[in-house]
């Protein structure tokens, strides 16, 4: 009877590992930075979802320097004058953004600074 047990649990321990899948691009994420045709809903936003809307969306934009790029149209204001470029390139007499936080990535701000250069779409 115990042998019966032993047994059956080493079948169960091998099909149940056996049966382990990984998905590649998790594991191997592509290391290429596509930047041709940046949309802006799809591509730029999540961006700053991720990394700029935690200080400069609507709700808290007088409390971070009256900076909002929360919005397209809030955010062409930046976009327009080159401060949005300037700081996320951490370019000299501008503020560094995000502020207090890693800089962002190279394909992040591949994706941003290629948008602008598309003149930057409401798409």
């Amino acid at each position: 009877m115990e042998r019966r047990i032993i047994k059956g649990l080493l079948l169960v321990l091998v099909v149940t590992t056996s049966c382990y899948y990984d998905v590649e691009e998790t594991l191997y994420p592509p290391t290429t930075c596509i930047t041709d045709n940046m949309s802006y809903q799809t591509n730029i936003v999540p961006i700053l979802e991720r990394n700029c809307y935690s200080c400069h969306s609507v709700a808290d934009g007088p409390n971070n320097g009256n900076v909002v790029v929360e919005g397209y149209t809030e955010l062409l204001k930046y976009v327009d004058s080159g401060q949005l470029s300037a700081s996320i390139n951490h370019q000299s007499g501008y503020s560094a953004m995000p502020q207090d936080a890693p800089k962002l990535g190279n394909c992040d701000i591949a994706k941003i600074d290629h948008w602008i250069l598309d003149g930057s779409p409401n798409n």
